[in-house]
């Protein structure tokens, strides 16, 4: 029995799911206080100008990206599917990241009024709207996988020419293409909401915390609802588009990979069904997440851990019947390899948990660095956030070595190379509910600062306080999970690059004693600093922005600081807006133009160095710079909390200048390095026959 009918079924389930949260869940919750809808409504109304200004600009770059491959697929370099697959990727990948953005500014201000009630009630709002972006990111990932399979299958049955491997070969390697949209998507709005959001940020914190002395969301504060917009764009708008790539980017790549391994039909099956099987099992667990009226903290983080452990408890078991049904029982090794993702994506969040949870000796050891001032504040946090690269690489390390030999690439190098592709399959399985977790911990913030804006009752503050800290463990969890099935998925995307040039009739000698592959490694090894350095420096720049305007209102407008009056907010987003459509562009075209230029210019063998160059170096960064800004961010709360020294200390102050420097480490330029190594080597699939047949140095 084919069961790829389970891929169409769980894109239904997780769509039909999502519209039940909406409008049962959701939207029919009181949305509060007048004060606090009008509050969420100047956030909701931010985020939404900044994506009407995003989307025009990334509309163009997609129209110049669409007729350049309309005019490769003319002159025979492409299939005609393909830029028509780009544009679908692009448009899944952004609408994904626009509704649960949409879902997230309505859900605040309802969150807020829920904590009146008790911290699970908030939790259940916050957590139900993060499912609708969880969820939503599956559903929509799943529709664009089956359309484009069910078209391609239908075209290439009509060609009598093209049957049984070619076929599903042509088909293969056509879905493949659809990927580099989404990717250049998510690059965008990766980019563009980190540079907004950490701009804001620092911007607000240094002049309001720092220099002025009142608190984090104080209304007097011009900054204030720019920061919020920016939680809205950048952590949940931008990490959507993020994980929709990663999880079409693997399924695809399993994909190629599995009929490359000379599995068929039985290779796309399995990804596919597994991803709704996936679907299912997040559906399931979103039901587990929810405690006792007086919870604690520790029993919110058992919750969310609940929900999350039983969906990859459910993958386990009907993973085994699927690949024991599908490849047959000479193929059951493969099963191990999705055990192996799954437990990889549990081991990669406890060690992250552990370095940026203010329960936890690392953090604490960075609040304790502020009683010498900022500059130890910033000292202990870069060590830490390097020491923290252990556990995830040995990790990554661990799952690459085990998922090859256990699927048998000791025998069978393609199906070693498939095993590897379907752990990342297997971990990113239950991101319906992994990226809830996540997508839950900026709409928790955002509650937390309607509630100080709105003069919301102290306890109601203390609850989404409360929220909130949890919120930034598991914001830093699900970076962790980001990285870490980024990793994976580009290595299966360049094994997927490899055997497309193949297809293409160049045979590809990989000697790393080759020049081109040594070049091709330095340079790809860079990019990742290169393209870190240009968004830091863009935050940089726009945060400088915000301070000099934010200190020009407290200077200007009587009474601002004393509260009879009111600051300019509109004026903070639009120059968080412009900056940041202004700055995203250089690096993210770094990203699509390098391949192209060092293939062209050097050849195949060092386009594989690059790719597996910036890998290394990206995943390593990454993983520093996102453990790093989470325990800076963490560390200012603990000391909030009333350790040592509390609010308003200089301890307090020290710690905020690290959580300013940590900011666009965690939110900008770390996360945005998922994407960077997943679209090279896209692109370089892509324009694979462009580049071999126009190769400078042959």
């Amino acid at each position: 029995m084919n069961l790829l009918w389970l891929a169409p079924m769980g894109a239904g389930l997780a769509l039909a799911f999502v519209i039940y949260l909406i409008f049962v869940v959701v939207l029919p919750k009181d949305p509060g206080t007048e004060k606090m809808q009008e509050i969420a409504k100047f956030v909701s109304e931010g985020a939404f100008t900044y994506l009407k200004r995003q989307y025009s600009i990334v509309g163009i770059f997609f129209l110049v990206v669409f007729f350049m491959l309309l005019w490769m697929s003319i002159k025979g370099y492409l299939v005609m599917f393909v830029p028509f697959a780009f544009l679908s990727g692009g448009f899944f990948s952004g609408l994904s990241g626009f509704i649960g953005m949409t879902i997230a500014t309505k859900a605040s201000s309802r969150t807020t009024q829920a904590a009146k009630t008790s911290l699970n009630a908030a939790l259940r709002v916050a957590f139900s709207a993060g499912s609708v972006m969880g969820l939503t990111v599956v559903g929509l990932g799943l529709l664009d996988l089956v359309l484009w399979y069910g078209i391609l299958d239908w075209y290439y049955s009509t060609h009598p020419i093209l049957i049984g491997a070619d076929k599903i070969s042509s088909i293969t390697s056509t879905m493949l293409c659809f990927g580099m949209g989404a990717s250049c998507q998510a690059l965008f709005a990766r980019v563009g909401g980190g540079i907004f959001t950490k701009a804001a940020d620092v911007g607000a914190d240094l002049v309001g915390k720092v220099e002025a002395g009142i608190p984090e969301d104080d209304p007097r504060n011009p900054a204030v609802i720019a920061d919020n917009v920016g939680d809205n764009v950048g952590d949940v708008a931008g990490m959507g588009a993020d994980l929709y790539e990663s999880y079409v980017g693997s399924i695809v790549a399993t994909s190629a990979l599995g009929v490359a391994a000379g599995l068929g039909i039985a290779g796309v099956i399995v990804p596919m069904a597994m991803a709704g099987l996936g679907v299912i099992a997040s559906i399931i667990g979103t039901f587990f997440v929810q405690t006792k009226e007086s919870a604690t903290q520790a029993a919110l983080l058992a919750a969310l851990r609940r929900g999350v452990f039983v969906s990859a408890g459910i993958v386990a078991v009907t993973s085994f019947l699927l690949i024991r049904h599908t490849l047959g029982i000479q193929h059951l090794g493969v099963y191990w390899s999705v055990l192996s993702g799954l437990l990889a994506g549990i081991l990669i969040g406890v060690a992250t948990e552990y370095y940026t949870s203010s329960r936890y000796a690392p953090t604490k050891n960075i609040a304790q660095a502020s009683i010498t001032g900022p500059a130890t504040v910033i000292i202990s946090g870069v060590s830490m956030g390097m020491l923290s690269t252990l556990i995830p690489v040995i990790t990554v390390s661990s799952v690459i070595l085990a998922s090859f030999y256990l699927s048998g690439g000791a025998h069978n190098f393609n199906m070693g190379l498939y095993g590897i592709a379907i752990s990342a399959v297997g971990m990113l399985s239950t991101l319906g509910i992994t990226l809830a977790t996540d997508a839950y911990g900026p709409i928790a913030d955002n509650a937390g600062g309607n509630a100080q804006m709105s003069l919301a009752p102290a306890q109601v503050r203390e609850r989404t306080d409360a929220l909130d800290a949890l919120g930034n463990t598991t914001a830093a969890t699900g970076k962790g999970f980001a990285i870490g099935s980024a990793a994976l998925t580009a290595l299966a995307l360049i094994a997927a690059y490899k055997d497309q040039v193949f297809i293409l009739g160049k045979d590809l000698q990989l000697d790393m004693m080759d020049p081109r592959i040594i070049v091709g490694l330095f340079i790809g090894g860079m990019l990742p600093f290169l393209f870190s350095a240009l968004t830091i420096a863009a935050v940089g720049r726009a945060a400088g922005k915000i301070v000099v305007e934010v200190r020009r209102q407290f200077k200007e407008i009587k009474g601002l600081f004393e509260g009879t009056s009111n600051a300019d907010y509109t004026r903070c987003i639009n120059i968080a807006t412009s900056a940041a459509q202004k700055e995203m562009i250089a690096p993210s075209l770094l990203a699509v133009l390098a391949p192209l230029l060092v293939g062209m210019c050097i050849g195949v063998e060092a386009e594989v160095g690059l790719l597996t160059g910036a890998l290394v170096s990206g995943f390593v960064l990454a993983v520093m710079m996102a453990n790093s800004g989470g325990a800076w961010d963490n560390a200012k709360k603990y000391i909030e909390e009333g350790n040592f020294g509390g609010k308003g200390s200089s301890n307090h102050k020290a710690a905020v200048v690290g959580d300013t420097v940590g900011d666009p480490f965690k939110d900008t330029a770390g996360p945005s390095l998922n994407i960077l190594i997943k679209l090279m080597s896209m692109v370089s699939i892509v324009f694979a026959g462009f580049i071999i047949k126009n190769t400078f140095l042959k």
